[in-house]
Parts: C-alpha cells; sequence; structure tokens
C-alpha cells in the first residue's frame, strides 16, 4: 500500500476511535497532576493559573461555536459511521482563515486541562500526540474533499493554512448563525470543560490533604450549573423539535 492510502486508511481509523483520546489522555494527565502534587507544585493551588487554563479552554469553546453556528448540515468532512459526507465544502467565515477550525478549537479546550497537570513534559507531550493523533485524521478528510470537489477544493486549500490559523479578516459566512445548533452541538463540550476543572480541583484536595470530602466551591458549582443546563438541553433535543433548524 502506498503511503498516502496508508494515512488516509490511518486517519479513517483514528477517527472511528476517537472517543478512547480523551480516556486516554485523562489518565495520564492524572497521572503527572499526582506528580506535580508529590512534588509541592505551586502552581497547582495558584487560582490565576487554572483561571488562565480555564480562559485557554474557552478560547477553544469560542472557536467551535464561531465554527458551527455558521456551517450547514452535513458540512465538509463530517465523518460518520457509513463514512464522510459533505454535501457543500465550507469556505467561508473561519474557514476563510483555516481549513480545519474544530480540531483548533479541540486542541484548546484540551490544552486547558493538560495546562491543569502543571507538567510541561506532558503538556509538550499532549500537544505533540494531538498533533500526530490529528494530523492523520485531517489528511483522511481532506483526501476525501480533494476527490468530492476537486479544483474547488485546491484552489480553496491553496490559500488557507492547515491548522495554524491565518491573521486576518474573516469572510462572511455564507449562513447566519444557528444558536440552536450551537446549543445543540457545544453542551456536551461546555459541560466536559467544567468538568474536568472540578474533579482536577477534587483531586488536588484529595491528594494533598487526603481529604476526599467535595468542597462547594466556584469550581463545583459551575459543575452544578453545567451540569443543568446540559441535561436541559439534552431532554430538550430528544423531547421536542425546539432545537431544530433544519441545520443539523
Amino acid at each position: 500500500m502506498a503511503l498516502i492510502e496508508e494515512l488516509e486508511d490511518q486517519g479513517n481509523f483514528l477517527f472511528k476511535y476517537r472517543s478512547y483520546f480523551p480516556i486516554i489522555f485523562f489518565a495520564f494527565a492524572v497521572l503527572a497532576f499526582y506528580y506535580e502534587s508529590q512534588k509541592g507544585n505551586e502552581l497547582l493551588n495558584n487560582q490565576t493559573y487554572w483561571l488562565i487554563s480555564l480562559a485557554v479552554g474557552i478560547v477553544g469553546l469560542l472557536i467551535r461555536v464561531f465554527t458551527v453556528g455558521f456551517t450547514p448540515k452535513n458540512t465538509s468532512g463530517r465523518n460518520t459511521a457509513e463514512g464522510q459526507v459533505a454535501d457543500e465544502l465550507n469556505t467561508t467565515g473561519i474557514y476563510s482563515l483555516v481549513r480545519h477550525p474544530l480540531y483548533v478549537g479541540n486542541f484548546f479546550m484540551w490544552l486547558a486541562p493538560a495546562m491543569l497537570s502543571a507538567n510541561l513534559w506532558f503538556i509538550t507531550s499532549f500537544t505533540l500526540l494531538y498533533w500526530v493523533y490529528y494530523e492523520r485524521i485531517m489528511f483522511a478528510e481532506e483526501a476525501f474533499l480533494r476527490r468530492k470537489f476537486g479544483d474547488t477544493y485546491l484552489n480553496w486549500a491553496k490559500g488557507v493554512p492547515a491548522f495554524v490559523m491565518k491573521l486576518s479578516t474573516p469572510s462572511s459566512p455564507k449562513y447566519p448563525f444557528s444558536l440552536k445548533k450551537v446549543l445543540k452541538k457545544e453542551k456536551n463540550g461546555v459541560f466536559a470543560l467544567f468538568t474536568l476543572f472540578f474533579v482536577f480541583d477534587y483531586l488536588k484536595n484529595g491528594f494533598a490533604n487526603n481529604d476526599w470530602s467535595v468542597i462547594q466551591n466556584n469550581w463545583f458549582w459551575a459543575f452544578v450549573v453545567s451540569g443543568i443546563v446540559y441535561f436541559i438541553l439534552k431532554f430538550i433535543k430528544r423531547g421536542t423539535s425546539l432545537l431544530e433548524d433544519g441545520r443539523g
């Protein structure tokens, strides 16, 4: 098998099993967090550092919101159980700045809890692993889009970087912003982000003081509120059509 086909097969395989990536990431993040707590790393108790880490995650979330909110149903490169699906090619809005904005957003959302470990080697290793992992997924998606859209895809990709966002003003999105789609699609990410911060705060107190009681601080309430919002939106999505707008 030629390398180009091998990379595409690897990308499709990694996308299919991408749900395991967070589990592996979390396990190693906890180990790094425990190691730093035993060293007495002061960053673990520095609330400013925690807020900076949260800000990094929020940046990733906003990138995803800006991407998802302006895309149509069956957006370019959407990979499903039946294979890749793309009714049209996204080239406007944030897609005029970077070809894979969702993966850029994902990176910052996962970098946030990685930073909580306060372990430079873990943060660096995560960054490199994320690049290797998602580079193959991006390769597979682009191979599909290139076959389907031909020169239209090539002409767009020629002037738009794959991952490092171009510093310029984005073009006007083709579609209006859909708050319903954002609420439907991004509720998981918001809940996951605040859940991880709560869990690491819980582990911090447990590792440092051997106190495994739940402290009702800001991280706890952020977790509770985001959880309530998540389940409300999940109920609305399953039981009603309030979040349906024909955009997926």
